[in-house]
């Protein structure tokens, strides 16, 4: 052993030091005593030997970062409004005060106040799932594969589900479609090919064997050029004709039209239910604005058929989850209001000029020396698998000089909070369309910090 090793104090002699006591005051000693012996190893193998205040800062940091959650809140600068990895759709006001009034607290989640007695979960957002997209039932659960799953499992288990092979898609996360379906007890009919299906492939699948016909919106990518679908229009009387259901499985949750902001081409959840589809699935957290769930709504006999089936109970919602959906479904309501208040809307509705004037603001306050700051005219696109190919005119505050563009990223990702942005042409962008207006000073701040 060196002489450097044995010069560094025992453990018990560092955990005496008035900044280690200190922390012994505010955080639980099994997390300062782990601290104190990681800085030791690290020390050891090293063989350095830092001062007393140099010791003393790298154990209160070592117990800072094992003090934090493994779920930290981030600043989205991707300009990807709905980032998956980054927890898709921020919630708005009235579902983050939902959310606080529900979990301080008794609510009544399985309670009928009417009649003083047992209630259903499955009860709550019914009323205003229907009054939205104007079909006769609804039922929520976790996430959009699981009502998938649910819906096949209820009407397709040990049967045939029709679907296109142009549909057969992959969704984030490696997770695939076909594979979705299958293990919801469904076995999969293919029909037609990656780039033509038409409705008569459908009919020409229609047999004893077949329990549902599947319709899925392909919403992360397009195919042009040589291509036919069927459209719900054309595969609902099919459906009929087989007495099957038909399953729109259209994901982004859409309730209304962005084509005033320029986004067209994705279908409503009003457009999915009037089409003819039986029943219709969507989330929760991609372009509805809300929390993580899964959406079915459509035929009053067909979601009560899913409501009966056991599966429904494995991937039933909490509380928490309700009660954020219900109140962000209530700004809906008044469509101007919910373009104003649910964040996805706003920030994917917001004018590009104004996003230059913030990211001039919040440029301007920043005092690095050692970095090159500039706005500069950014693109941004929607995420979370919609409008694949919409580029939306945006702008960012863009870093470069002093060091690396990948360790100024580095550093910004390792700020607490963290700070996500993109790096391209050895910069780094950090786009403030995926910034809500109402962040722009923490945001200021934060970047301050990381870039001091």
């Amino acid at each position: 052993m060196t002489d450097v090793r044995r010069a560094l104090p025992a453990v018990h002699v560092l955990l005496e030091r008035p900044r280690v006591r200190d922390l012994l005051a505010t955080t639980p000693r099994t997390v300062v005593l782990d601290a104190v012996r990681a800085v030791l190893d690290r020390l050891r193998s090293s063989g350095s030997m830092p001062n007393d205040v140099a010791l003393d800062d790298a154990i209160a940091t070592e117990v800072a970062l094992r003090s934090q959650p493994s779920l930290r809140a981030a600043f989205n600068a991707t300009g990807v409004v709905l980032h998956t990895n980054l927890g898709r759709a921020p919630l708005a006001r009235a579902a983050i005060e939902a959310i606080g009034r529900t979990a301080a607290g008794a609510s009544n989640l399985e309670y009928d106040l009417a009649r003083g007695a047992r209630g259903s979960r499955y009860g709550h957002c019914v009323t205003l799932l229907c009054e939205l997209t104007a079909a006769e039932d609804a039922i929520v659960v976790n996430n959009c594969a699981a009502a998938l799953v649910l819906a096949l499992n209820t009407f397709a288990d040990g049967r045939g589900a029709i679907v296109s092979r142009g549909e057969l898609i992959e969704i984030g996360g490696s997770f695939r479609v076909p594979d979705i379906m299958a293990k919801s007890g469904a076995k999969l009919i293919e029909v037609g090919t990656t780039n033509r299906t038409h409705a008569d492939d459908y009919r020409r699948a229609l047999t004893s064997d077949a329990g549902a016909i599947v319709k899925v919106h392909r919403s992360n990518f397009e195919v042009r050029g040589f291509v036919a679908e069927a459209t719900l229009t054309d595969l609902a009387p099919i459906a009929r004709e087989g007495t099957i259901p038909l399953l729109f499985d259209f994901g982004s949750g859409l309730l209304v039209s962005l084509e005033p902001f320029g986004l067209s081409g994705e279908p409503t959840a009003r457009d999915g239910v009037q089409g003819g589809a039986t029943l219709t699935l969507m989330s929760g957290d991609k372009l509805l604005g809300g929390p993580q769930a899964g959406i079915i709504v459509g035929e009053a006999a067909a979601v009560s058929a899913c409501r009966r089936n056991p599966l429904a109970r494995a991937v039933r919602v909490d509380k928490l989850t309700l009660a954020a959906l219900e109140a962000t479904l209530q700004l809906y309501r008044d469509p101007e209001r919910a373009v104003r208040e649910v964040p996805v809307l706003a920030m994917l509705s917001a004018e590009a000029d104004v996003i230059r004037q913030r990211a001039a603001r919040i440029a301007g306050r920043l005092t690095s020396t050692r970095h090159r700051l500039g706005v500069e005219a950014s693109v941004a696109t929607v995420g979370g698998g919609a409008f694949p190919t919409a580029r939306i005119p945006s702008y960012a505050i863009v870093l470069s000089g002093g060091d690396a563009a990948t360790e100024i990223e580095a550093r910004l990702r390792a700020n607490d909070p963290p700070i996500i942005g993109r790096l391209a042409d050895d910069r780094v962008w950090l786009d403030l369309r995926s910034i809500l207006p109402e962040h722009d000073d923490a945001f200021a701040a934060a970047l301050e910090r990381a870039i001091a």
